[in-house]
């Protein structure tokens, strides 16, 4: 499993049509400064939310990659469709890519650790390489979870198809100002604040947890990307639903989990070990607690 996790994170030549897709998005997003409505911003601020946390914090990361917790199945696959128009690929890909970062972080075969560069680590992973861009089987062997479900398949194939559909309501409700910002500079501004959880965190930061690696707790990351900057925290335990522990840890990722409980939403919470709460809370055969939605 290593040595395959190995083989398809070298370094094969420029990706071009990510290189030029990255081009398009970044010059468009500097566009928009020029297009400015507080009505575009509204929406892009919105938007930022919906697909970052519930999307890609609480859905890509949180739910789908290490089940933190549980929601009904059409729930799962609304959090996933907001993940999507972040346009960071498909959720199996995501999922993979992940998992392959937890199972040799900072080490060979690590997607993207900043001991194989800083700018590495930020985007060029994205631009050189593999990428996200598995084979099937390494996706089977690392999300078989998601590869076994058609509606996941099928998102993680035409993954920019939801994206498009959003520019394309987006430019008839309000026009090519709110393009520009709901689309180009959400998405170019979303892409780096994931990017900064996989850079900046294993940069700078302190280490509350001796995880055997470089991942740190870093608060303006975890202001830019809803929580997920308290990154020694999760890969201390990366099944924990709740990443930020102290008192002073913002987290709005497990605030959504949370609302979603109150809702009746989400089950089967799993709580870092130092906040277990004994009454009501199970420990399964990873010594992680579970909590049950009352």
């Amino acid at each position: 499993m290593a040595h395959e996790a190995v083989e398809y994170q070298t370094r094969k030549g420029a990706n071009w049509a990510t290189i030029i897709t990255m081009i398009i998005f970044h010059v468009l997003s500097v566009v928009a400064l020029f297009y400015f409505t507080w009505s575009a911003l509204a929406v892009t601020v919105f938007l930022w939310w919906l697909t970052g946390s519930p999307g890609i914090g609480m859905g890509f990361h949180r739910l789908l990659t290490h089940r933190g917790y549980k929601t009904p199945k059409a729930v799962e696959y609304f959090l996933t469709v907001c993940g999507v128009m972040t346009l960071e690929g498909g959720p199996i890909s995501w999922v993979a890519t992940h998992r392959i970062h937890h199972a040799h972080t900072d080490e060979p075969g690590d997607p993207h650790s900043p001991r194989d560069g800083k700018w590495w680590s930020h985007i060029g992973w994205i631009l050189q390489g593999t990428a996200q861009q598995y084979p099937d089987h390494i996706l089977k062997r690392y999300a078989p979870d998601l590869w076994k479900d058609p509606v996941h398949r099928f998102l993680n194939t035409f993954y920019y198809v939801p994206l498009v559909i959003l520019g394309l309501a987006l430019a008839a409700a309000g026009g090519w100002a709110w393009v520009l910002w709901g689309v180009f500079f959400r998405v170019t501004y979303g892409l780096h604040a994931t990017w900064l959880v996989n850079s900046a965190t294993h940069l700078w930061g302190s280490q509350r947890f001796e995880s055997g690696d470089d991942s740190k707790n870093n608060w303006w990351v975890a202001l830019l990307s809803f929580g997920e900057g308290w990154h020694n925290n999760h890969h201390a335990q990366p099944a924990a639903a709740k990443h930020g522990i102290a008192w002073y840890e913002v987290d709005f990722n497990w605030w959504g989990i949370r609302t979603l409980q109150a809702l009746g939403l989400a089950t089967d919470i799993k709580l870092p070990k130092e906040h277990l709460q004994q009454r009501a809370n199970l420990t399964d055969e990873d010594g992680m607690l579970i909590e049950r939605a009352a």
